[in-house]
C-alpha cells in the first residue's frame, strides 16, 4: 500500500527529474488534434450567443502588432540550451537519476508519508517510454537519422551559438526540444551527441563520436 502511494505521489517528481515537464512546455512541442464521435439525444436548439472564438479572433485582429515590442527569440533566456562538450570517443555509462523531495508528502489526515529531503530513484516506479537524443545543432542530421518516431531530440549549446529551436523544428518537420541546465545536471550529461535510454532502474548513456562527414549543419 505504501509503495502504491509512493508511486502515485512521486510521479510529478519523475516528470521533473526526467525533464518531461520542460519538454512538454517547450515551444517546439507539437500538439496533435483529437477526434471524437458525437451523438444527439433529445431535442436541440440553435445557439444564439456569438461564437466566443470568433469574438476573440476579431478582437485580436484589431490590436496593433506586438512582435516589435519584444526582443528577438535568440535573446530569450528561456530559449537557451545548456552547454555540453563534444564527444571525443565512444563510451557507454550508466546513471541513477536520484531525486530528493523538496517538500513533505503528507497523507489526507496530515501525517507525513515521506519527509522533505527523502531521496529515491524514480526509475524504481516508472519507465521512460522513449529515448532522449541530445545533440549540438551540427549533429541534427545524425539525430534525425537515428531517432525513432517516439524519441525526443534535445538541443544542447556548444562552441557555436544554437539556432532558434522553433525555426529548426519547423524546418526539419519534427519537434526539437531545449536541453535545460537542470536536466543536464540531473542526468549527468557532459558531452553530446549522446543517446539516453532506460535499462532497468538506471539510465544508459551512449556517447558517440561522430566523423566530420556526419556533422552537417542542417539549421542554416
Amino acid at each position: 500500500m505504501i509503495a502504491a502511494s509512493l508511486a502515485h505521489q512521486v510521479r510529478p517528481a519523475w516528470i521533473e527529474a526526467a525533464g518531461l515537464a520542460a519538454l512538454l512546455l517547450s515551444p517546439a512541442m507539437l500538439v496533435q488534434p483529437v477526434e471524437a464521435a458525437t451523438s444527439t439525444i433529445g431535442r436541440t436548439w440553435p445557439i444564439v450567443e456569438p461564437d466566443a472564438l470568433r469574438e476573440i479572433e476579431g478582437k485580436l485582429s484589431s490590436l496593433p502588432p506586438m512582435a516589435s515590442k519584444f526582443a528577438p527569440r535568440s535573446d530569450w533566456t528561456a530559449m537557451r540550451s545548456a552547454a555540453l562538450g563534444v564527444t571525443r570517443r565512444n563510451a557507454v555509462r550508466t546513471v541513477v537519476p536520484f531525486y530528493t523531495l523538496g517538500d513533505d508528502i503528507r497523507l489526507p489526515d496530515g501525517r507525513t508519508l515521506y519527509p522533505k529531503g527523502f531521496t529515491f530513484n524514480p526509475l524504481t516506479y516508472v519507465r521512460l517510454p522513449q529515448r532522449l537524443i541530445v545533440v549540438h545543432a551540427v549533429e541534427i542530421g545524425w539525430a534525425l537519422n537515428e531517432a525513432r518516431p517516439t524519441d525526443w531530440i534535445l538541443l544542447a549549446s556548444g562552441p557555436s551559438p544554437s539556432p532558434d529551436p522553433i525555426a529548426l523544428s519547423q524546418k526539419v518537420g519534427r519537434p526539437i526540444f531545449i536541453l535545460e541546465e537542470a536536466v543536464r545536471q540531473r542526468l549527468g550529461l557532459t558531452v553530446a551527441p549522446v543517446i539516453i535510454s532506460q535499462v532497468g532502474q538506471t539510465l544508459k548513456l551512449e556517447e558517440t563520436q561522430l566523423p566530420l562527414s556526419a556533422k552537417r549543419d542542417h539549421h542554416q
